[in-house]
């Protein structure tokens, strides 16, 4: 296996602060030859599904190397820091629900580690900090080629916090599932997979609202919605020219059914 040399980092940290500056500077550290990705630090505060949603659809087109994923409402508290080995990358992180997904992503669990070991982890180790002094120096450490048996304990796979599976029926040709995802533009992502989309007819309901089915936006007239395959293979919502979740008024955890509309 080739040496990971280069570590990406998901927070919900925010750029107001110093925060993922800190972390930078402890890869920096310790593993002086990694590069850097950032995938986002604007992950909304403490959202751990929206997180793991996007690590998760992210990381496929990531080079291989070591995921560092920190929405950690439960930092300081029971929860554990883990590490987990994948075919096709390292993740780490919280073990809160919100690593599992990507790991899956990547081609599924095939080792996890409990984050205790003190020569891992920064010489002080904050309560609240935990992005700075364990899970960065965990990840530099990795990067330089360290085994990940060595970062502690291995953990039972199946004792991993997973996130509630999300709300997906289809009832009397209507597909109701739960939304997964809000993204920068305003488009709806649901949790249901490209193939439920299959059956429905070219012209649609959305939560009562007329839209089309379509592949892409401008299939749909400036100002309507459209029902699509997004990028990440999921039913996802939009607007010609607009945004859905405004029309909708939706958030994560909503549910929304899609259905033929009568002619």
């Amino acid at each position: 296996m080739a040496e990971p040399c280069w570590i990406s980092l998901t927070t919900d940290y925010g750029l107001a602060d110093g925060f993922v500056a800190a972390c930078h500077g402890m890869i920096a550290r310790y593993a002086p030859q990694a590069r850097v990705i950032d995938v986002t630090h604007l992950v909304p505060p403490a959202d751990v599904r929206r997180g793991a949603a996007v690590l998760a659809q992210t990381v496929p087109y990531l080079p291989w190397g070591v995921h560092v994923a920190v929405v950690d409402p439960g930092v300081g508290g029971t929860r554990r820091g883990v590490g987990l080995a994948t075919p096709g990358g390292l993740l780490v992180g919280p073990d809160n629900g919100l690593l599992v997904e990507a790991a899956e992503a990547l081609g599924g669990i095939r080792a996890a580690v409990e984050l205790t070991a003190p020569d891992w982890l920064a010489p002080e180790v904050s309560r609240t900090f935990h992005g700075r002094d364990v899970f960065a120096p965990v990840a530099a450490r990795l990067a330089t080629g360290s085994a990940l048996a060595g970062a502690g304990p291995a953990v039972d796979p199946e004792s991993l916090v997973r996130l509630p599976t999300p709300t997906v029926r289809v009832v009397d040709g209507a597909l109701t599932a739960e939304v997964s995802t809000v993204d920068h533009f305003g488009n709806v992502q649901l949790a249901a997979p490209a193939a439920l989309l299959d059956p429905l007819p070219d012209q649609l309901t959305v939560a009562g609202h007329p839209a089309v089915r379509g592949r892409t936006f401008g299939d749909a007239a400036p100002g309507a919605l459209v029902v699509h395959v997004d990028s990440a293979g999921r039913v996802a919502v939009a607007v010609n020219g607009g945004r859905a979740v405004d029309l909708l008024t939706v958030r994560p955890g909503d549910l929304l059914t899609v259905a033929g509309r009568a002619r």
